[in-house]
């Protein structure tokens, strides 16, 4: 079954364009306007991937994002900012509340089928793991079914953030220059710049740490990058 990639997009004809382009490349689509009720219309279809526009009428894309990455069915569904905004900030805040991916109109169609390609292949996994489960200190990763716990407490993570914490977890006591991090948990996404990586572990610490600013686990190597701790 194609997977599903919501659209939500008010502009008409670049909504026409980004979902023929995607129907070409395989995936079953729908577009939604940004309007009242999109929210309940994105948890009713469960798409497995959100393109999203930033600037939307009546509440933007950045609070859809927000409400979306709090509880329910799309918490963690990739989301992919597709906005004229290209400052710095928007680029930052858009990753700080939950969004995977950030790309600035005008844009290649090609780039776009591209980065939502790599996102799904993610989720899909590629070869089977050894096991189910991953233990370390005080988390318990479920593999399968995508789930963190720590101290039996599930975390609410993004697929990134995920993909970014299981990593940590399966190569603890390792440091991991940003390029190093870009490399395996990124991959081919090149676009994706090292300030990224910045972004995600500082919303990690934030579900991990107890204190945040003072981390015990997800440690700063200076001058080099991070590395997880098996904190006593």
């Amino acid at each position: 079954m194609p997977s599903r990639i919501a659209i939500v997009e008010d502009e008409v004809e670049l909504a026409s364009l980004i979902e023929y382009n995607l129907t070409r490349g395989g995936f079953q689509t729908r577009v939604f306007p940004g309007s009242e009720g999109t929210i309940k219309e994105l948890e009713a279809w469960r798409p497995d991937l959100i393109v999203l526009d930033v600037m939307l009428p009546g509440q933007d894309g950045f609070e859809i994002c927000r409400k979306l990455r709090q509880t329910g069915p799309l918490s963690i569904t990739p989301i992919l900012f597709l906005t004229a905004r290209s400052d710095e900030v928007d680029r930052v805040l858009g990753l700080e509340i939950g969004g995977d991916d950030y790309i600035t109109k005008p844009f290649s169609p090609r780039e776009l089928l591209a980065r939502i390609k790599a996102h799904l292949r993610r989720i899909e996994g590629g070869a089977p793991a050894k096991s189910t489960e991953l233990l370390v200190g005080p988390f318990r990763v479920d593999t399968a079914a995508r789930r963190v716990f720590r101290n039996s407490v599930e975390l609410e993570l993004t697929s990134t953030e995920y993909r970014l914490l299981e990593f940590f977890l399966a190569h603890p006591a390792h440091a991991w220059s940003r390029e190093d991090l870009l490399r395996e948990v990124w991959g081919e996404q090149h676009f994706v710049t090292p300030r990224t990586v910045d972004v995600h572990i500082r919303r990690l610490r934030e579900q991990i740490e107890t204190q945040p600013d003072e981390p015990v686990y997800l440690v700063t190597v200076r001058g080099f990058g991070y590395r997880f701790e098996l904190a006593v």
